[in-house]
């Protein structure tokens, strides 16, 4: 495998020990700067320059995109797709993770635990969403922050909203999450390769510190991850469109709250913990990959006239409900079941002899007019009714009321 590093960082121990394992494994293996990359477009024939000169031939990249070149570098990834060159992480994935409301924001329509999570930009609605999230203490984040930096732990509503107000003063997006406390000073990585967490560990604050990020000074320590921790990775992952990330949860009391998907996980400290050859697992993964790599469905097939990909849900009451598949018609109105998302787990192409449930939600491919006609009417969201607190004379009240 020719395979090319994506990275400003040549130095970096991730960067060298992803090069030691591809040389160690007998791959030819080039680290290439994001920033040297010139993108060439033409009719048909999408092509890349590196430092003014024709692209050498790659048979896969590993992009290592930085937080301050998201924009540049996600284009690159992208060209390298269009070149039908192998990436285990595409531009979409590394797009939908870096940005922390907008990861948030796809992961909340899945069954997966988040922390509840808040984004306002008006003052007046700054008190109103804190309490919609439990009250103090909060954590604040600001979007664009990594490894720990721009993370603040407000112990009081009146701490809270001074700190957003500074922040957005200074032109800063803030999110503002409920305080997992009973995860305080503690949290998991679990590093994903494909659909297998290789390995994990249990990172702890030191001291008065509440993050416990190996560069905010935590500890690390190898764990041997839960089942439901490890799918809940996985699929957050899945999810976000990464093939090699790094999944920081925490324990909460209802199980596994995913904090972030990081697509550029650094190796060093995960290595260091668990004495785990992680770099060659990636490599050897990719190499496997290269030959039938994963494609973007929807990029690719919806160019056939009349044909997509949609998602379909099935609720209560349908005709659907308590039919096969080979029992409800789809195969014979030219729609193909992709997968089928049940609860938290998911059947990828599903046997004819499959029963569908209501609340089903089925990935399909087939005639759009066709699909078009299976999807219910949008249910009416409901409405939260807000809890009001009555003095004890007015409960006497109602409670002699018949």
């Amino acid at each position: 495998m020719n395979l090319g590093i994506l990275s400003m960082a040549p130095k970096a121990y991730s960067t060298k020990r992803l090069v030691q394992a591809a040389e160690e494994q007998g791959h030819t293996v080039k680290v290439a700067n994001t920033l040297r990359f010139a993108i060439d477009l033409s009719e048909g024939e999408p092509n890349l320059f590196y430092r003014s000169k024709e692209l050498d031939e790659f048979d896969a990249i590993l992009p290592r995109i930085g937080a301050s070149i998201t924009y540049f570098g996600t284009a690159v990834v992208r060209q390298f797709e269009q070149m039908d060159i192998y990436t285990p992480n595409t531009a979409n994935g590394i797009t939908n993770s870096r940005d922390k409301l907008r990861s948030l924001q796809i992961l909340s329509r899945h069954d997966i635990g988040i922390p509840h999570t808040t984004f306002v930009r008006d003052r007046k609605d700054v008190l109103p969403s804190i309490e919609r999230i439990g009250g103090a203490p909060v954590i604040i984040k600001i979007l664009e922050g990594t490894q720990g930096v721009g993370v603040i732990l407000a112990e009081t509503t009146k701490v809270a909203e001074a700190i957003i107000e500074t922040l957005q003063s200074a032109r800063q997006n803030v999110l503002v999450q409920q305080f997992v406390s009973e995860s305080k000073g503690k949290d998991i990585r679990a590093f994903v390769i494909g659909d297998t967490v290789v390995a994990a560990m249990r990172r702890v604050a030191q001291g008065d510190e509440f993050r416990s990020n190996v560069h905010r000074g935590g500890k690390a320590e190898p764990i041997e991850l839960d089942p439901v921790y490890k799918e809940t990775a996985v699929r957050a992952a899945q999810i976000m469109g990464l093939r090699v990330a790094g999944v920081d949860m925490l324990e909460g009391n209802d199980g596994p709250q995913i904090m972030e998907v990081n697509s550029s996980p650094g190796l060093e400290g995960i290595e260091g913990a668990t004495g785990l050859d992680i770099a060659g697992a990636i490599v050897e993964y990719m190499a496997n990959q290269i030959n039938f790599p994963e494609i973007d469905i929807r990029q690719r097939l919806t160019v056939s006239k009349g044909f997509g990909v949609a998602e379909l849900m099935i609720p209560e009451g349908s005709k659907l409900v308590g039919k096969t598949i080979a029992e409800s018609g789809l195969r014979e109105r030219d729609v193909v079941v992709l997968n089928l998302h049940r609860g938290t787990s998911i059947i990828s192409i599903p046997k004819s002899s499959r029963v569908f449930e209501a609340d089903d939600r089925l990935l399909c491919y087939g005639r759009l007019d066709d699909m078009r006609d299976l999807v219910p009417a949008k249910r009416k969201r409901k409405r939260r009714v807000k809890a009001t607190k009555l003095d004890p004379q007015r409960l006497a009240e109602l409670g002699d009321t018949e």
